[in-house]
């Protein structure tokens, strides 16, 4: 009998790219009795169940051949256009040629590094910077440089300094209630990006997944908005935080050359998103007012910010820092010096509690006291529960 030989190697980029710490965590704390901040998963009591099963049912009972069909890789029309409208109300005029509707704004990511990074190509990312973005320009083979970073976003001198020095490809951002670290960048902080952008010749990937889950302060313009920018800038957006993550639709708005390269990527990778979720989101908001369901939502996740602002300073020890995000989904923790807070979550998990270390956000040094908390999964009252077992696990 003839000794089989063993089938070739997997591409290095699948060896040398790891899973998400934050999924292997979903995993390990699915027991229903845990408390978890650590997914960023939305409130499910708080979506439209009702609104969403109508928008579900017309589409298929008045156009359910359609529906059912293939469909164009650009998306569906009324889609396109009812987005476009949205981006139009809230600042950044937009047509509905200018969208591509995309498998949720984490698609988009994945066809812009097809698009636009070569293998050995730089990447410059905000330090820390959202898990999934590293996973993704890792896989395209980038070479992945941290921009320093404080409270205000990224330094716009620093930038300049590694834009000049390392040619990078593109400068990815999360401006808006980042993820992971729930941070807004100034006015200031994007206009100065911008103005880089346009001086150095950079590509400009601007993520707004949170935009619209504000609970107090200002908004602030899109980079995207600043004079000279809109040639050079890609913005993603996404209906996961504001409609349901399971439908997993997302928009990637970019100029006219790089729209037709994304398409062609997404052609290879998917031909097109799901066609009955499209019409049923383009229903949805033909019918329903979903600017009246973020105001609730939005009022729902404020209360649950707020409970978790209050009990954190009873939960975790002392010489322990946080901020205060004006919304999004997520605030950013930092244990006391010389604690390690990877090390920390298994005596979380414990105690039936769980968050995310903040080591595997950073593309630079991490942090290992750093950690990430999701405040908009758990009601208020669970929220409270949830930090008196962390303040159990972490003080002893």
């Amino acid at each position: 009998m003839n000794v089989a030989a063993a089938p070739p190697a997997l591409a290095a980029r699948a060896a040398s790219v790891g899973a998400s710490p934050v999924r292997e965590i979903l995993a390990l704390t699915a027991r229903p009795e845990v408390i978890s901040f650590a997914g960023g998963l939305p409130a499910p009591e708080l979506f439209d169940v009702e609104g969403m099963a109508e928008a579900f049912g017309a589409v298929l009972a008045g156009e359910g051949r359609a529906a059912l069909q293939y469909s164009t890789t650009e998306g569906d029309p009324g889609l396109r256009a009812a987005t476009a409208a949205r981006l139009t109300a809230r600042g950044l005029p937009t047509g509905a040629g200018q969208l591509l509707v995309t498998t949720g704004s984490q698609q988009g990511l994945t066809l812009l590094a097809a698009a636009l990074v070569e293998p050995g190509d730089t990447v410059l990312v905000e330090d820390p910077c959202y898990l999934a973005a590293l996973q993704v320009f890792g896989f395209a083979g980038a070479r992945i440089v941290a921009v320093p970073s404080d409270a205000d976003g990224p330094d716009p001198v620093a930038l300049d300094e590694l834009v000049a020095r390392e040619r990078p490809k593109l400068f990815y951002s999360v401006p808006t209630f980042q993820n992971p670290t729930g941070r807004t960048m100034t006015a200031e902080r994007r206009r100065a990006v911008a103005e880089v952008a346009v001086r150095r010749g950079l590509w400009v990937v601007e993520d707004d997944p949170y935009g619209e889950l504000r609970y107090e302060g200002e908004s602030v313009p899109w980079i995207s908005s600043y004079e000279g920018a809109a040639d050079r800038t890609v913005l993603l957006g996404s209906y996961s935080k504001i409609m349901a993550p399971g439908l997993r639709l997302g928009w990637l708005r970019a100029p006219e050359a790089l729209l037709r390269a994304c398409g062609i990527a997404k052609q290879a990778a998917d031909l097109h998103t799901p066609t009955v979720n499209q019409l049923a989101a383009a229903r949805y908001l033909a019918d329903r007012d979903l600017d009246a369901h973020v105001a609730k939502v939005r009022a729902a996740y404020g209360e649950r910010r707020d409970a978790m602002l209050a009990g954190l300073a009873d939960a975790l020890p002392e010489g322990s820092s946080w901020n205060r995000p004006e919304g999004g989904m997520f605030l950013w923790a930092t244990l006391p010096p010389g604690s390690d807070a990877t090390a920390s979550l298994k005596e979380a998990v414990a105690h039936d509690v769980a968050y995310v270390p903040g080591a595997p956000f950073f593309a630079g040094t991490p942090d290992p006291a750093a950690l990430r908390l999701c405040f908009v999964t758990s009601a208020p009252d669970e929220i409270a529960e949830g930090l008196r077992r962390l303040g159990r696990a972490l003080r002893g």
